[in-house]
């Protein structure tokens, strides 16, 4: 019971604190990676282990020197050990780490040797690692061989850099497990001896050697301003980028130029040009690290042009695409304006004889819902930064819709209730298709369309195709000789899930629509009893010798 009840606590103590290292992760993952992390890393520490299961031990004899049998003891807390984990960091958040461990206690020394993946974040004074690692778990119980079994272990820990080549080891916590196996030496009347598990934890601290990584990059900036060249009054947006310094680090930007007034404290300025003179002039930027103690400022500049404003109003054309649309279809009228002086210029001021016009910047949409047949024009205001206008319009013209195109229609149905033959036409669907046949005829430029459905309670395969190729071996050359063409009817199947066939009516230009229904391939249907061309063919098979 109190076996139970210990692996019970460090099952759950280490639970805590793997919580506790999500938490921590968690709240740490906003912070921005080290760019430059060690190539490789050594880890050397004290460990201490708590094995998490028993072992055989055995039981010696007063009389003779071998022994008799083999008795379970539990593995105890074992405080003398120690570790090392050697990783090779592939980039700053994974790496390969090969792990080595040994403790010793007087019933057993547990030894370990794994090797797996680690992942590691780290932020501003703290790494935070987890890993997964697999290999060997050796137990050697006192008198007893050693069994060399599968082991894993799963945790992490958190470091503590001191200078760039060396970090503290706060704490690692692990989950250790072991599959053992002394079924060689064991009796098999000792089951839960043969083969144990052990499954505990362990505890780490001490030193991390960090080797390589990148040096140091010198932080660098680049400046650009927008546009390069204005009128006097025009604004001069200047922007700054810059590059290697530390992430985790604000950066403090200043702002200077020899002409205009400069307000901006981010890495975006704004230059004012009221007052100043025709010219070509230069704004600096200033980027500084405070928490860096060196390699922490990086400057640069941008230069930009003020001309004195020419006085000439802007120019501008539209055009309408399309130029001639049906009531309610929408055009887009489209604007272009450019100032001879090179000043920037904007479009507005829509308005339409006729519907609704709506729009931004230089197009805009005339919609011509409820509009009269006839010529409508918009007309557009182009504005250049001094205030200088020019105006032109478009033309779009508004037609009446055509009539709407024929449709198809469904003419009428047929039902096949007759069970032992449900594909024949019967007298009732014959009279039905002869009403069919009879609006073919009136209609010599129309198309019929007979859809056959099938009940899915019917086990018949091809029901429905079946029932659609009777209906137009009926009417196109059956026992009743209709003689209507047969490329004039299109046979298809449909999904209504009755024991039906329908018929379309498709006048000259129209179309049918083909949804939920799919065509039938005829030459895949086959010759039935009491179908028009299986009897024809049986009347035709001449009678044997």
């Amino acid at each position: 019971m109190s076996l139970c009840c210990d692996s019970r606590v460090s099952r759950l103590t280490l639970l805590g604190f793997v919580l506790t290292l999500v938490m921590i992760a968690l709240s740490s993952a906003a912070m921005a990676q080290d760019e430059n992390p060690p190539k490789a890393d050594l880890f050397v520490g004290y460990q201490w282990l708590n094995p998490g299961g028993s072992v055989p031990v055995a039981i010696q004899s007063p009389f003779i020197a071998t022994p008799l049998g083999y008795t379970r003891t539990r593995l105890p807390g074992m405080s003398i050990g120690g570790g090392t984990t050697g990783t090779y960091n592939f980039n700053k958040w994974l790496g390969l780490s090969l792990d080595v461990g040994y403790n010793t206690s007087d019933p057993a020394n547990e030894s370990t040797i794994s090797a797996g993946p680690r992942l590691m974040w780290r932020g501003e004074g703290i790494n935070i690692f987890a890993h997964t690692l697999l290999g060997l778990n050796r137990v050697a119980p006192k008198g007893v061989p050693a069994s060399n079994g599968l082991g894993a272990i799963l945790g992490g820990g958190i470091d503590l850099p001191i200078v760039k080549a060396l970090s503290f080891r706060l704490i690692e916590a692990d989950y250790v497990m072991g599959r053992e196996n002394f079924s060689s030496v064991v009796s098999p009347i000792f089951p839960e001896s043969r083969r144990p598990v052990l499954s505990g934890a362990r505890l780490r601290t001490g030193l991390v050697f960090n080797f390589g990584g990148a040096p140091s990059i010198p932080p660098t900036a680049t400046c650009s301003v927008k546009p390069t060249e204005v009128m006097v009054g025009e604004p001069v947006t200047a922007t700054v980028t810059t590059n290697n310094f530390n992430p985790k680090h604000t950066v403090n930007y200043s702002w200077s130029s020899n002409g205009g007034k400069v307000s901006g404290t981010g890495t975006t300025a704004s230059i004012d040009t009221n007052g100043m003179t025709g010219g070509s002039y230069t704004v600096t930027a200033h980027a500084t690290d405070p928490k860096e103690k060196k390699n922490n400022e990086a400057s640069c500049t941008a230069n930009f042009t003020v001309k004195e404003p020419p006085k000439n109003p802007p120019t501008m054309s539209c055009s309408a695409n399309p130029t001639t649309v049906q009531t309610g279809t929408p055009s887009t009228i489209t604007c272009t304006c450019t100032s001879p002086d090179n000043v920037s210029t904007n479009v507005a001021g829509w308005t339409a004889s006729a519907g609704s016009i709506s729009g931004t910047g230089n197009t805009a949409t005339l919609n011509t819902t409820g509009a009269q047949a006839g010529p409508i024009t918009v007309n557009a205001t182009c504005t250049d930064s001094r205030g200088l206008t020019g105006q032109s319009s478009a033309t779009v013209t508004v037609e009446n819709p055509p009539p709407p195109p024929p449709q198809a229609s469904k003419l009428s149905s047929c039902d096949f209730p007759n069970k032992v033959k449900p594909w024949r036409v019967d007298n009732t669907c014959k009279a039905v298709l002869d009403d069919v046949a009879s609006r073919l005829q009136h209609e010599p430029d129309a198309k019929l369309v007979i859809v056959g459905n099938a009940d899915p309670t019917e086990k018949r395969k091809n029901l429905a195709a079946e029932r659609a190729v009777d209906s137009k071996a009926y009417l196109s050359g059956g026992e009743a000789k209709q003689g209507i063409d047969a490329s004039r009817i299109e046979t298809r199947t449909g999904s209504a899930g009755t024991k039906t066939a329908d018929y379309w009516i498709v006048p000259s230009g129209a179309t049918f629509n083909a949804e939920d229904t799919q065509p039938v391939d005829e030459t895949k249907v086959k010759a039935i009893p009491d179908h028009p061309r299986a009897a024809a063919k049986k009347r035709a098979k001449p009678k044997a010798q």
